[in-house]
């Protein structure tokens, strides 16, 4: 519980102290006073955000201060990450935890636990495990279909916290999936485009298979060929001259053709020698050389026949080319390699490498098409799971729905709506984090009035009984934490508000509770009443707060009444209230 408050230098309080009891504490004033700056010290204590001009003008920095008692259970209870921050110094052992916030006016702030500079955010953590704040129209949050939902999930018992997290993550996992697969889809059609140029470059290449040996020979054999007739010209004139009218068929270029060709005539001079063979040894070595120039002649004439007679026949295997190629089949494989090397570095081996990486990129969007089926199914499972996740959670609304209801019901006849029926009614929507369910709080406050939603059909002051009936029902569970109302008490009166007030000192009974009121007939059901006074003077306003004795509360009440403590109908009453309490 909260045992110690204190304020300094925030708005209109210059210094308060207020030292809380364990059940119900309740702060009066006339508007204006500054009510509502203790509710801002609390909510700046719980890690609330800070405003321009809240420290008061003249001072350096504001400092709030809350000290804590913590029930038997939540020490331990505040472990994990806070533990270091607690440290296992006296704070701990002694049950007691010291929350500060100060905050300057330049509007920098400096968060403290036990004494120790912390995050704001720890502020919070701690905070929101020690103190429940309700500002004011904060009941006008029970028409918030999320707020609801809370709500009910809190009767659902201690395992709902982990069917909501499981849920949670069931649906992030489905989000997840369902974004990775649209990102595949709205690049399948770029990715199948490039798979189908991808296949095609790499078939081409494998087809071609380009060599850069075989490929010079082709350049030199292309260039033979382009020199056929040249090649068949030459060669045939070459034999019609060495063989004449022995040329068979007559050579292409006939030169000698007509007559004995070079080799009649050295056949004929070999001739003229026999005659003399024998005779003399140095002509006899002469006409040796002759015959074998006139065989050697005539065979060369014969070669040459035979070349010119290949070529004409096609111009295969020239010049002893290894692959038989036309002119026709060689240009256009030519073509082929040229086309293929302009387009892929200039090179056949950058040819090769673009071939190389053209496959490894293959196969990675190979792998991307089947990991589109692969995430479908995995969302298809994802989606499975999350259905399952959901209908554990509409299991337990549904379970805890009603006695929640009949709960609530049974705390609002005691808050002067005797006769209201509350509902709680489920309904399906697309899932979420939170499940697949849709909750409304319905009401009916009179009989024979049709029921309708809380927020439709409950007036201000009916919600804020509403709020109070499901506080009262939700902090059965939740003992030990402190309640603090910044006149949730709005918008009721008379009986009502002394059913208001009674309900409250019940509720104080399991736990500590503030409550900042307009009204007598509630603060006269206090443990310990705090006046705030607002006292202008000529240069600055200051307000203050004090704790009122017995006396001072009658005081206090007969003001809150309409009247001056003379007045004695007013005082009457109001000693009639504090009796009553």
């Amino acid at each position: 519980m909260l045992v110690e408050l204190r304020v300094e230098n925030l708005l209109l309080i210059e210094r308060a102290e207020l030292r809380l009891a364990p059940g119900l504490n309740v702060l009066t004033g006339e508007t204006g006073a500054g009510k509502t700056v203790l509710a801002n010290a609390l909510d700046l204590l719980l890690g609330g955000r800070s405003r321009a001009g809240i420290v008061r003008p003249g001072a350096h920095e504001a400092y709030v201060e809350g000290v804590f008692e913590l029930p038997p259970g939540m020490a331990e209870g505040l472990g994990g990450p806070l533990s270091e921050l607690l440290g296992a110094g006296d704070g701990l052992q002694e049950r007691e935890l010291v929350l500060a916030r100060r905050v300057r006016s330049d509007g920098r702030t400096r968060a403290l636990v036990n004494g120790r500079t912390a995050a704001v955010g720890d502020l919070r953590a701690l905070g929101s495990a020690l103190l429940r704040f309700y500002a004011q129209h904060e009941h006008r949050s029970l028409t918030l279909a999320g707020a609801q939902l809370a709500i009910l999930d809190s009767r659902c018992g201690p395992e709902q916290a982990g069917r909501l997290r499981a849920c949670a993550d069931a649906h992030g996992r489905v989000r997840e999936l369902e974004r990775s697969l649209e990102q595949l889809e709205a690049t399948r059609a770029g990715r199948d485009r490039e798979l189908e140029l991808l296949e095609f470059e790499i078939a081409e290449i494998d087809e071609l298979a380009p060599d850069p040996e075989e490929h010079e020979r082709m350049l030199a054999t292309r260039e033979r060929l382009r020199s056929l007739d040249s090649l068949l010209a030459a060669g045939g004139a070459a034999a019609g001259w060495l063989l004449g009218e022995d040329a068979s068929g007559g050579a292409p270029g006939g030169g000698g053709d007509d007559g004995p060709g070079a080799a009649q005539l050295v056949a004929q001079a070999s001739g003229a020698l026999a005659g003399v063979e024998g005779v003399d040894p140095a002509l006899d070595a002469l006409a040796e050389r002759l015959r074998a120039l006139a065989l050697e002649t005539r065979e060369l004439g014969y070669e040459l026949g035979g070349y010119c007679e290949h070529a004409a026949d096609g111009g295969r295997e020239l010049a002893g080319g290894s692959s038989s190629w036309t002119l026709e089949e060689l240009e256009e494989r030519l073509g082929a390699v040229e086309r293929l090397v302009r387009k892929h570095g200039g090179t056949i081996e950058a040819v090769h490498e673009y071939g190389r990486t053209a496959r490894v990129l293959r196969d990675e969007l190979s792998a991307a098409r089947a990991s589109a089926g692969g995430v479908e199914q995995q969302l298809k499972s994802a989606r499975g799971d999350l259905e399952r996740q959901v209908r554990g959670l509409r299991k337990a609304r549904r379970a805890a729905a009603g006695p929640f209801a009949q709960d609530v019901s049974a705390q609002l006849a005691t808050l002067a709506m005797p006769h209201a029926c509350f509902e709680v009614e489920l309904s399906g929507c697309e899932p979420s984090g939170d499940g697949a369910d849709a909750v409304e709080f319905l009401i009916a406050p009179n009989p024979g009035v049709p029921g309708g939603p809380v927020r439709e059909i409950a007036s201000g002051g009916e919600l804020s009984r509403v709020m109070l009936a499901i506080l009262s029902v939700a902090q059965g569970r939740e003992a030990g934490i402190t309640l603090v109302f910044d006149e949730v008490d709005a918008g009721i009166g008379g009986h009502t508000a002394r059913a208001v007030g009674t309900r409250l000192r019940e509720l104080a009974r399991g736990c500590q509770v503030v409550c900042i009121t307009h009204l007598p007939q509630i603060a006269s059901l206090a443990e310990r009443h705090f006046s705030i006074v607002k006292q202008a003077g000529p240069q600055e306003t200051l307000t203050e707060v004090r704790e009122l004795a017995e006396e001072e509360v009658v005081e206090e009440l007969t003001r809150m009444l309409g009247a001056e403590g003379g007045q004695d109908g007013a005082r009457r009453h109001a000693e009639a209230l504090m009796r009553a309490a």
